[in-house]
């Protein structure tokens, strides 16, 4: 059978807590180990020639977790960003986020902005970090846009279909062809429902700091046991 590399990796990165806490440590610990895995992976993937990485760094429904455990995370986004970032900008990746700014600090805006700002014309990869994301706050506020958009005469009711719904999302992404998600949860969490419509799904029991390049190639090896059909009949 020949292998099939997915075009778009989508992947939850879950687990980080119960990876402290199994060693007795603070949370906090599991997320630095966290950002340590998601540099290794954000490496490997693209020597694999995966065209497009979407990890979800932190939802809209985090704000509800302990404050400390949030400043925290926001100071880790920034080291981690700067961190990981070489290694993609080498790669000649270009990087990107999902969600909405609202209650982001002005150190977090800046530090997204000067990466996308710095990788916008690079083209061997797309790295999209979803960051106070929501997948139905994603299509909530593309149809506005849309909405708006008729209303002022810019786009035809009769125009809509599924390519240009795509490019009101906050970035117009292919779809995704493989999730994973960490930590032995069987949830898709609200991430990216419109993209992963047909995705194959993949859920290990590995905590995220754990999930290495090895990990990830079982994840790769699943994904090419699957028989992707689309709604059709295998003939």
């Amino acid at each position: 059978m020949d292998n099939k590399i997915p075009k778009h990796v989508a992947i939850i990165m879950d687990g980080n807590g119960r990876w402290a806490q199994k060693r007795g440590l603070k949370r906090t610990k599991g997320h630095q180990k966290g950002a340590e895995a998601l540099k290794k992976i954000s490496e490997y993937v693209y020597d694999k020639n995966i065209k497009v990485l979407s990890v979800f760094a932190f939802s809209t429904e985090n704000w509800k977790r302990d404050k400390e455990e949030v400043n925290y995370l926001m100071d880790l986004f920034i080291k981690a960003f700067k961190e990981n970032f070489d290694v993609v900008k080498k790669k000649g990746v270009k990087v990107i986020f999902s969600g909405i700014k609202d209650k982001l600090s002005d150190k977090v805006i800046k530090t997204m902005e000067k990466m996308t700002e710095e990788t916008k014309d690079n083209t061997n990869g797309i790295f999209n970090i979803c960051l106070n994301y929501g997948g139905q706050d994603e299509i909530i506020n593309a149809t506005k846009k849309i909405s708006k958009d008729v209303k002022d005469g810019i786009i035809d009711y009769n125009d809509i279909n599924q390519d240009l719904f795509g490019k009101y999302l906050f970035n117009d992404l292919p779809p995704i062809d493989l999730l994973i998600r960490t930590s032995g949860e069987y949830r898709i969490s609200n991430f990216m429902l419109w993209q992963m419509a047909y995705a194959e799904l993949y859920f290990t029991d590995t905590l995220w700091p754990d999930f290495d390049e090895k990990e990830m190639d079982k994840a790769i090896d699943s994904y090419n046991k699957r028989d992707r059909r689309f709604g059709s009949v295998k003939k």
